[in-house]
């Protein structure tokens, strides 16, 4: 019979493999021969000394809960469903779709990951960038070269358990069914989504890689299928739009097309970056404990006269790489492994930026923050992937740098005034938030950190607008605007969860 518990252990004895099942034996009553568990929760509170909360399912006769996901059938003759997009919500909106009955057949404008993972290093090592297969697009999505954190608030949207358990179904570790910020890493979060790939083609869904959707094919305002930049029309009577928040390609043909969308507001900021044994230090309070813990994140969130200022994609142990999906343009974005192991910690600092912080390009109505966001990719540009960066001491202080401290970013940083390259709204308030952020860990402000520009991609600018009940655009029917590029999630998991409740609602419609 399973029985739930609480226990709280110190790291020392939560490490101990031996003290941490006499502790779940004595508090379970049961033999330790006989004892079989699964962490279900587990939680580190860091706030005076650290210790681990966990909740633990126990059992005597190992009846324990297996990872069983909904079966996925033989599609190779089912009705054709078109995916525009392989990120996490296109993906997991094609499992679902296979497991409904459904072929999806997906449409990815980058390349497959293995050779999308030659692509980046020919951009970290500034020799090339390949416009279509980079950071930002490819199989997996922006979030494959990534933290690869799975941590969200959006519960009410959907099954979080679901997205948790086809992730380590696919080859992810078993610790995200469970702890309380999931990260997979991309070195792992790469062979998971080939692995998902396998599945599919496996079970008779398409792929399309290297394969542009530049429009749609619209008949009495419902849309029939897509056509490539090769000039292939490809045909389905239901369509999912998950092109993620990068493909600004996507809104403006609707804006050419005057099909409806609508500015949304972002945030825009920077990378900082910090040496990770000085966030250790500041987190857990005792040197002891930086061998045994892992390294130590930090969530930070402040507001001035209703403008946000927080902490966005935080890298304990990763790298700031640069992650411009075109020339000309400089956008950088924070980067682990699943171990964590690097030497420096970063986190995107942003603001909250509307409507209203961009004016000058009002023409342009729904286009306006997209221009906004565009106009300062571009002026944070400096050579190629060389980005400029300034130590976060005189950024506060109104000092030109001189010299830069350390850092994980390759190829290489320049010495600039931040404040030039950022607009006024950002850096007064970045400013401010950094003075609130240094009083809640102490020694934030340090000339050991870098922040590093330009961090514009956390979310979408432009929203594409969808019926709350069917999940259809609109006004263009048949069309399923989904994920981060919609305007509907923030991150891996919200994106995946909206992407599975699309395809259930084309399967509903479809019944």
């Amino acid at each position: 019979m399973r029985k739930t518990i609480q226990i709280t252990l110190t790291p020392e004895d939560y490490y101990d493999k031996n003290t941490f099942e006499k502790t779940i034996a004595k508090k379970s009553g049961i033999n330790s021969k006989y004892l079989s568990y699964m962490i279900n929760k587990e939680s580190l509170d860091a706030r005076k000394i650290p210790v681990y909360h966990l909740e633990i399912i126990t059992s005597p006769d190992n009846d324990l809960p297996n990872i069983n996901p909904e079966p996925f059938l033989n599609v190779s003759n089912s009705l054709p469903v078109i995916v525009v997009g392989a990120g996490p919500c296109g993906l997991m909106a094609a499992l679902k779709l296979i497991q409904k009955g459904l072929k999806p057949i997906i449409i990815e404008r980058g390349s497959v990951v293995e050779k999308r993972k030659k692509d980046v290093a020919l951009i970290v090592r500034n020799e090339a960038l390949n416009e279509e297969s980079n950071f930002c697009f490819g199989e997996g999505g922006a979030g494959t070269f990534s933290d690869g954190k799975l941590y969200t608030r959006s519960s009410k949207k959907g099954n979080i358990e679901e997205v948790l358990q086809l992730f380590v179904y696919f080859g992810a570790n078993k610790q995200i069914l469970y702890q309380s910020h999931p990260h997979i890493g991309t070195d792992v979060l790469s062979r998971v989504v080939k692995n998902i790939r396998e599945k599919i083609l496996q079970c008779g869904g398409e792929y399309r890689f290297d394969s542009k959707v530049v429009d749609f094919i619209v008949k009495n305002d419902e849309v029939i299928g897509v056509i490539t930049a090769s000039g292939e029309e490809i045909l389905a009577n239901k369509v999912i739009l998950a092109t993620g928040h990068s493909a600004s390609d996507i809104y403006q043909l609707f804006y050419d097309r005057n099909w409806h969308i609508e500015a949304k507001p972002f945030a825009m900021g920077v990378r900082v970056e910090h040496p990770q044994e000085m966030i250790n230090a500041n987190q857990y309070h005792n040197k002891k404990y930086s061998t045994l813990l892992p390294p130590a994140e930090y969530s930070l969130t402040t507001n001035n006269e209703g403008r946000g200022v927080f902490s966005f994609c935080m890298c304990p142990g990763g790298m700031v790489v640069p992650t411009p999906d075109k020339e000309g343009i400089m956008v950088v974005n924070g980067m682990s492994s699943s171990t964590r192991g690097g030497r420096f910690a970063n986190s995107a600092i942003v603001v909250t930026v509307n409507e209203g912080d961009a004016q000058e390009f009002s023409d342009f109505g729904a286009l306006s923050l997209l221009k906004f966001q565009q106009q300062w990719e571009k002026n944070m540009y400096f050579d190629k992937r060389i980005c400029p960066a300034q130590r976060l001491s005189d950024f506060v202080n109104n000092r030109v740098s001189s010299s830069l401290s350390e850092s994980s970013y390759r190829p290489s940083l320049v010495a600039c005034d931040m404040k030039e390259r950022l607009p006024k709204v950002v850096s007064k308030n970045l400013q401010l938030g950094f003075s609130v952020f240094d009083r809640k860990i102490k020694g934030f402000i340090t000339d050991q950190a870098n922040i590093i520009g330009l961090e514009s991609r956390t979310s979408s600018p432009v929203r594409i607008p969808r019926d709350k009940e069917t999940m259809q655009h609109i006004t263009l029917k048949n069309l399923y605007p989904c994920g981060e590029g919609a305007g509907y999630a923030g991150g891996i998991t919200s994106s995946a969860i909206d992407g599975i409740n699309a395809a259930k609602k084309i399967a509903e419609a479809l019944a």
